[in-house]
């Protein structure tokens, strides 16, 4: 008999996995404000807002309910991030998530103007509550969006650093501003993602962000020799090796539910597509039956196919 239970199909959606979350969905859906404000008033981890935040964001329709709730309370902060937050979906899924050159110009002129409302939001609540850090996140957004540039991106990320460092969700956001997709270069997004590993603290997710960089570069390299031959470099695989040791592997590894699985999901794609599958067991075996679908939506066959093919090869070979 197997020590472990069989594993079957992984849950993607933090609301599958996580009944608080799952309730929240429902209080938004049903328009029971002080359900969704007792969410975020609750202790929890700052990262733990953003992901409470997006599955509000991800809720279809929100945005009336979030509108009339700020109508009512104008000046409530969370209202209006999470309203900030709906719009910013909305933009991006009329953008899609396509290149820029397969992005229409009437695509671009809605996903700005959405990213503009949200933005209104944002600078007022950023101004009266300096120390929000998920509203800061979401300007990290807005700035990548609405193509403001490197230093003011990078602007926003220090300044919701200064109150909240090593913010893993939001150094994930600038990492692929950094990225040459977004006008950055490869040094800057893989020097931004080493230092942000070596200066969290030991155990924190942050690590994961050297496994992110280099899936960033290997899908530019859009496959083939090149591709294979990145990842195998020497030199790249000590660094995440490194990373891994520093943060998912660490015996004092402390992240819990969404930033734990994206860490370990985003090192086991890595070591997948590299075809290092007896590294990725360890990663595998932490996740069991959840994932997440960044970065696995890079890999070829689709999110959960990728997943459970390379799944069932790892924990074979591992």
């Amino acid at each position: 008999m197997s020590a472990h239970p069989p594993l079957g199909r992984p849950l993607f959606e933090p609301v599958d996995r996580n009944p608080a979350l799952a309730a929240l969905r429902a209080a938004v859906q049903r328009h029971d404000w002080a359900a969704v404000a007792a969410v975020f008033d609750a202790p929890q981890y700052e990262e733990d807002r953003v992901v409470a935040s997006r599955v509000v964001a991800d809720t279809l329709g929100a945005e009336g309910f979030l509108l009339q709730v700020v109508e009512q309370r104008p000046r409530d902060p969370l209202a209006r991030i999470l309203l900030a937050d709906r719009y910013v979906q909305i933009g991006w899924d009329i953008r899609s998530g396509a290149r820029a050159e397969h992005v229409s110009k009437d695509q671009f002129q809605e996903f700005h103007a959405y990213l503009r409302r949200a933005e209104m939001l944002l600078i007022d609540v950023c101004a009266e509550y300096p120390a929000l850090g998920l509203a800061w996140f979401h300007r990290v957004i807005t700035a990548r969006g609405l193509e403001l540039g490197q230093s003011e991106a990078r602007r926003r990320y220090d300044r919701l650093s200064e109150h909240h460092p090593h913010h893993y969700p939001a150094q994930m956001q600038l990492l692929q501003k950094l990225c040459p997709k977004w006008g950055g270069s490869w040094e800057a997004a893989h020097g931004f993602a080493w230092d942000s590993t070596v200066q969290a603290p030991e155990g924190s997710p942050n690590g994961a962000l050297v496994a992110l960089a280099q899936m960033e570069q290997w899908l530019e390299l859009k496959g083939g020799a090149a591709s294979e031959a990145y990842l195998r470099d020497p030199a790249q695989h000590a660094r995440l090796r490194d990373a891994a040791a520093r943060s998912v592997l660490h015996p004092h590894f402390r992240a819990q539910g969404s930033q734990a699985i994206g860490a370990h999901s985003a090192f086991a794609a890595v070591h997948s597509v590299a075809g290092r599958h007896a590294e990725a067991a360890p990663h595998f075996r932490a996740l069991g039956d959840h994932a997440s679908e960044f970065p696995w939506s890079y890999v070829k066959g689709g999110h959960e196919a990728a997943f459970v093919r390379h799944r069932k090869t790892a924990l074979a070979q591992g």
